[in-house]
């Protein structure tokens, strides 16, 4: 709360003068009576003892009356960003190779796109003033966010992500250009495709590498990022007499393709081979892709001044009510 013109309380210093002026000042009588002593010995009746309260009104009401002439107002703080931004698509794996758990912490048994979903997850967090999409892809791609900057949106979408949801193979150029397909559009400042595979490309219509082209010719980047172990890793499969039981498959990340598609686009190739590489990978990103925000911080004023106008009409009301009744003395 702030007041607009403070000078006005300067005038509180009269308040104690007019109050004298309307309830303490002598008047001259108007009724002559010869002796006054015999009315002394009268009760002292509750109109009397409540006369005290028509002062306190008054003040009141004229302390209330400059304060709603200082105008008080309510600062609404708001501010504007202006950024040209970066428009992201992260584009994820959810072939059934990625069900490996070869990317788990002391503390969590994880597969490969549960730790996807985590760090991609903090990625998104940490980069409020961006739009970002997420495209999934596996024999084929499959959008399952639009760029946006609604960050809680996408997060719930990226809970959606599960291997399996579309037909197994891995069709990475064909990823990449549904990626480009987003971002084709876009005016931001910088166009980035952050992609996580753990396979190589055999599926898709497209291959990488013109994809690649075709991304360097629009002007968007694409970060490559490896996740998977050198060693073969474990992989749960349903067992024929009933539970799950463990299959060991080995790593065939295209590591070549995945350099070449980076290169080409002006981006870097990056090998998670377990859950804290995977995060240091988004991380490293993350710096690689900072922009400056410029914010503009000003200040939106709601005039309070009205409560006081009507505080102080309702005491001058009452103390006016009060004094015809019986409070006020009789002159």
């Amino acid at each position: 709360m702030s007041l607009q013109h403070p000078w006005f309380l300067l005038l509180l210093l009269l308040v104690p003068g007019l109050v004298w002026w309307r309830h303490g000042r002598a008047r001259r009588p108007t009724l002559q009576f010869s002796d006054g002593r015999a009315l002394g010995r009268l009760p002292v009746s509750w109109a009397v003892r409540a006369r005290w309260a028509l002062p306190v009104l008054y003040a009141l009401a004229l302390f209330c009356l400059v304060v709603a002439l200082a105008r008080p107002r309510r600062g609404l703080a708001e501010s504007r960003v202006r950024t040209e931004g970066v428009d992201i698509v992260l584009l994820s794996d959810v072939s059934t190779s990625m069900r490996a758990e070869d990317l788990s912490t002391a503390t969590r048994t994880m597969n490969r796109l549960d730790a996807a979903k985590a760090v991609m997850e903090a990625f998104i967090q940490a980069r409020p003033d961006d739009r970002i999409g997420i495209v999934a892809f596996a024999a084929m791609p499959y959008t399952l966010a639009p760029l946006t900057l609604d960050h809680g949106w996408l997060v719930q979408q990226m809970g959606r992500l599960e291997t399996g949801m579309v037909e197994d193979g891995t069709a990475i150029g064909d990823a990449i250009a549904a990626a480009i397909n987003r971002l084709r559009d876009s005016k931001a400042r910088s166009k980035v495709v952050v992609l996580l595979t753990d396979g190589m490309n055999n599926r898709g219509v497209l291959s990488p590498e013109n994809a690649a082209e075709a991304a360097r010719a629009m002007g968007i980047k694409v970060y490559t990022v490896g996740a998977g172990g050198d060693e073969p890793a474990p992989v749960p499969i349903s067992s024929p007499f009933g539970g799950r039981q463990y299959a060991f498959q080995p790593s065939d990340i295209d590591e070549p393709m995945l350099k070449y598609v980076a290169e080409t686009t002006g981006g870097l190739y990056f090998r998670a081979r377990n859950f804290k590489g995977l995060d240091d990978v988004y991380r490293q990103i993350d710096e690689m892709e900072k922009t400056e925000v410029d914010v503009e911080h000003y200040t939106r004023f709601e005039e309070r001044f009205m409560p006081w106008v009507i505080a102080a009409l309702v005491l001058l009301g009452l103390e006016r009510l009060l004094g015809l009744a019986r409070l006020e003395a009789a002159p």
